[in-house]
């Protein structure tokens, strides 16, 4: 009888190690898939802030009269309300991907207004370097924050003063 009360000892014994086993598994496979997923929130990160980066740029340009003007806010980008009919500069107004939230870092315009944004993120990007990021003019970061997508207007050609 006492044989019989070995065995089940041992078929417990092999049932937790299965049971490890397929914990240990399923949590590689959850750091892959939680990798996987922030890669992808920071590919949206790049396309979106690249978006506002183009959307600030064309509200900067098309400004009219002779001086150019910032946007004063983020809100201006989808309803620019300078103009008879209403120009859209962005579709609509994007969420952060990373933090998951509606409030961007803003970057402020030399005279007032909006040049850029950032992620408020603190963690740790997974790009480090490559043609995305120097599309942009990004460099490497320690954090989501630290890449801000700005606009950089085209010099302006200095008055001819030799005449």
């Amino acid at each position: 009888m006492s044989s019989r009360s070995e065995q089940g000892g041992f078929t417990l014994v092999v049932a937790l190690a299965a049971l490890f086993m397929v914990a240990l598994a399923t949590q590689q496979v959850m750091a892959v898939v939680s990798q996987q997923a922030q890669r992808e929130r920071e590919a949206a990160l790049l396309r979106i802030g690249a978006a506002y980066v183009a959307a600030i740029g064309a509200y900067h340009e098309r400004s009219p009269g002779s001086v150019k003007r910032w946007p004063p806010s983020l809100d201006a980008l989808t309803d620019d309300k300078r103009f008879v009919n209403l120009q859209r500069h962005l579709r609509k107004a994007y969420a952060d991907p990373i933090t998951r939230g509606g409030e961007w870092g803003l970057v402020p315009a030399p005279d007032g207004g909006v040049a850029g944004i950032f992620s408020r993120s603190d963690l740790a990007p997974i790009r480090s370097a490559g043609a995305a990021l120097d599309a942009l003019g990004l460099a490497r970061a320690e954090r989501y924050s630290d890449w801000k997508f700005v606009y950089q207007p085209a010099p302006q050609p200095a008055p001819d003063s030799a005449r």
